[in-house]
């Protein structure tokens, strides 16, 4: 019996490992994107004073990659509080503590990818459109776009400035820095979309 009783403590205490390891990796692979979370969510529901103040933050590139930076000393200071309450920072104590340590960095990895290749993609073209019920196929035009972005997190803010552009009915992003903009060509010329104010932060190249 005490046997069985030592193999079912075992599994509790790994399974209560990987849920420590798990929810950690969440937390701090959502970190770095905690802002982009933030205004999109600000822009979707018209608060516009919250969106202007972290705009400047947003576009700023060397913010962004500190914040990912940021959340992998984060993982890391969690690594070592968790080794030393389980004894001491070693090398064999890393061993014995490799499933926490694995589930931990791979989570946090793993979320940052699907933030940047499905979640925000998705996102950015939420709400993009327009009604185009009343503009004839002669006018309606596409401008397709490679803009520099650094990451797919910051397609909302190149969609959200362009479609407030009188108009531009719709634009669409594709990963990775594609955005097709749909417009009425007797109404907007292409020049006049190439000098949005975003374009002053990434660059836009017409493909």
């Amino acid at each position: 019996m005490s046997g069985k009783k030592g193999m079912q403590s075992c599994k509790d205490c790994k399974k209560d490992v990987s849920k420590k390891g798990l929810c950690a990796g969440i937390l701090y692979g959502i970190f770095p994107h905690f802002g982009c979370i933030l205004f999109i969510v600000f822009t979707i529901f018209g608060v516009t004073a919250a969106s202007a103040f972290l705009m400047p933050l947003l576009v700023n590139v060397t913010f962004l990659y500190g914040l990912i930076a940021l959340s992998f000393v984060f993982a890391t200071v969690s690594a070592i509080f968790y080794l030393k309450q389980r004894g001491k920072i070693s090398f064999e104590s890393i061993k014995e503590n490799y499933r926490y340590l694995l589930i931990l960095y791979g989570t946090a990895i793993f979320v940052n990818v699907i933030m940047f290749l499905v979640i925000f993609p998705m996102l950015a073209n939420l709400g993009s459109s327009r009604s185009v019920a009343g503009v004839s196929q002669e006018i309606q035009s596409v401008l397709t776009l490679e803009v520099d972005i650094p990451c797919s997190g910051h397609a909302f803010l190149v969609i959200g400035d362009v479609s407030k552009i009188e108009g531009v009915y719709e634009v669409k992003y594709t990963y990775p820095d594609i955005f097709d903009v749909y417009y009425d060509s007797e109404e907007i010329l292409e020049e006049e979309i190439l000098s949005a104010e975003i374009f002053e932060e990434f660059s836009a190249n017409v493909k």
